[in-house]
Parts: structure tokens; sequence; C-alpha cells
């Protein structure tokens, strides 16, 4: 196969992380997540559908049906990862989760290291983080410790 100096993939984005997220119900999680958290539909495959890309913003997220080795966190009782999704306005972003009636785990707050930001949970028990960058700070001023 050729390698096309200016590679491009319409099935495909160009983030280094297309996250997978699973859920019982594609077509109420995809409702859900564009009216609560404004992310677009993209595409859909499948019959019944067993798939369905979405984006907001530069981030793109797979939503996919549970399977083998593969579980919803309604279904196993806690979570196994958490998304940080970063937005240009995160106060209009976190009003509209809230009167959505989202479940918001972390208040809008910000961070010891720069960022504004909230938690908050989807209909299926994922956590998500939104967040927007207010301020440049060295890793050093909050206590890490930077690989030289």
């Amino acid at each position: 196969m050729k390698d096309l100096p200016d590679a491009r993939n319409r099935s495909v984005p160009t983030n280094s992380v297309l996250p997978h997220v699973f859920y019982r119900n594609l077509e109420e999680a995809c409702e859900w997540l564009t009216r609560v958290f404004g992310f677009a539909e993209q595409y859909r495959y499948g019959e019944p559908v067993n798939g369905i890309q979405m984006r907001m913003e530069e981030a793109w997220i797979q939503l996919s049906k549970p399977g083998e080795h593969r579980e919803s966190p309604a279904i196993l009782g806690r979570g196994t990862q958490m998304l940080t999704i970063i937005l240009p306005d995160v106060e209009a972003h976190y009003r509209r989760s809230k009167a959505e009636g989202a479940k918001i785990w972390e208040e809008l707050q910000e961070t010891c290291y720069g960022e504004r930001q909230y938690g908050v949970e989807d209909i299926e028990g994922h956590r998500w983080l939104f967040s927007q960058h207010v301020r440049d700070v060295d890793p050093r001023e909050w206590g890490a410790k930077v690989k030289e």
C-alpha cells in the first residue's frame, strides 16, 4: 500500500487517541451525549446499530456496544477510566449539563494546575472531566516531579 504525503481517512479522526466508550443502548447514549454535552454524531453503522462516532470541538469518541472483555460501568458498578475534554468555554458547558439534569460529581472550580474544570457522570456511569486552560502553570509549582 502506497503511503500518501497527506494521509487522511474520513472514517478515523486524526487525534492521537480515539476512545471507545461502551453503552448498552447506543441510540439513547447518542441522544443524551448530544443533548447534554453537545456532541454531534458523525456516522453510525450496523443493523442493528453497533457503533456511532461522535465529535465535540476537536474531541472524537466512538460509542460501542459492550461485549466480550468490555462492559459499561452501569453493569460493572464502577468506572474503569475517565475522559477529559478540553473546551473553549467550560462555564457554558457546565451550565448546559446542569440545566439538563446531569449528575455533577465535581463542581466547577479552578485547579492548582491551571485548569477550570468540572466532573460529570453520564447515563451509564462513565465519568467525564470538562476543562478549560486558564493559566500556564509549571508542574513543579503544584508538586509534580518533572522528568528531566
